[in-house]
């Protein structure tokens, strides 16, 4: 029998990469981490490659070999144009097209919800909804998902594309009652995917079984099912019950949240 081929993780050196790591590694095959950093000492079963997305001969020496792909790697914010072009639209292209040439078919493409931020609060999204991009980065996930639809319309890929919330440890601010993802649910959401017996293309939101979101999965056609949820932190986030929030603040109106207020390739202070 032959040795399963290892599942390719980008982004592997970041906060998400680093807790997936070890969970991913494994899946049968094991896996291969890659990143522009040093993610670190590899786990046992995990294969590390370190180089640049924008390096296109180095992207396709990453994709050869691997059964399928979990994209994480990108510029992860609002941030100076020049180098979300080279990250995430150079290097998103680079991963489909040798992903193509090696005969690669299933992909998990972190897309954001920052592809859709400039829908209002009030607004309950599912995959049908069009995108409304609040940032040159939610352009740059808007220009992922678009390229997925293409290669799995021309060339029979299987792509689910994963608009992410608020990926962190714990709810932190009251918009995140509304969009928060664990860590947890974010590893479910992406082995869903990856198990998903039928695919084409997906739209999934990544967001926890959070009471207050803005999102609806039942049309994703991925069996995601989320067990963790931000309503327990309610009563530390909004004392009372209260939004502390301007409600006419675009932060507060638009679901991208502070993007909203971002200048063209303004960094946002973390």
């Amino acid at each position: 029998m032959a040795t399963p081929a290892p599942l390719l993780l980008t982004g592997a050196a970041g906060a998400l990469g680093q807790y997936l790591r070890p969970h991913l590694a494994k899946r049968a095959g094991g896996l291969r981490s890659s990143d522009i950093r040093d993610p670190g000492k590899p786990v046992p079963n995990e294969e590390i490659m370190v180089g640049d997305l924008g390096d296109a001969r180095f992207v396709d020496r990453m994709v050869a070999g691997t059964s399928a792909v979990v994209h994480l790697g990108a510029v992860s914010t609002e941030d100076a144009v020049d180098k979300i072009f080279h990250a995430n639209f150079h290097g998103t292209y680079h991963v489909f097209e040798s992903m193509l040439r090696h005969g690669v078919k299933r992909v998990v493409f972190a897309s954001s919800n920052h592809a859709i931020g400039y829908h209002p609060v009030t607004e309950r999204l599912d995959a049908t909804a069009v995108q409304k991009p609040d940032t040159m980065y939610g352009v740059s996930k808007a220009f992922g998902e678009d390229l997925g639809s293409f290669f799995s319309n021309k060339f029979g890929f299987e792509v689910a594309c994963l608009r992410i919330g608020s990926a962190f440890p714990e709810p932190t601010n009251p918009r995140m009652l509304s969009t928060w993802l664990s860590y947890a649910d974010l590893l479910r959401l992406i082995e869903a995917c990856l198990d998903a017996p039928k695919l084409k293309f997906a739209i999934v939101y990544g967001a926890s079984n959070n009471k207050r979101t803005y999102w609806d999965n039942s049309k994703s056609g991925i069996d995601y099912r989320p067990q963790d949820s931000a309503d327990g932190y309610a009563a530390k986030l909004m004392p009372g019950g209260v939004d502390p929030r301007d409600p006419k603040d675009p932060a507060t109106h638009f679901q991208g949240g502070f993007y909203a207020n971002l200048k063209l390739g303004e960094k946002p202070k973390m």
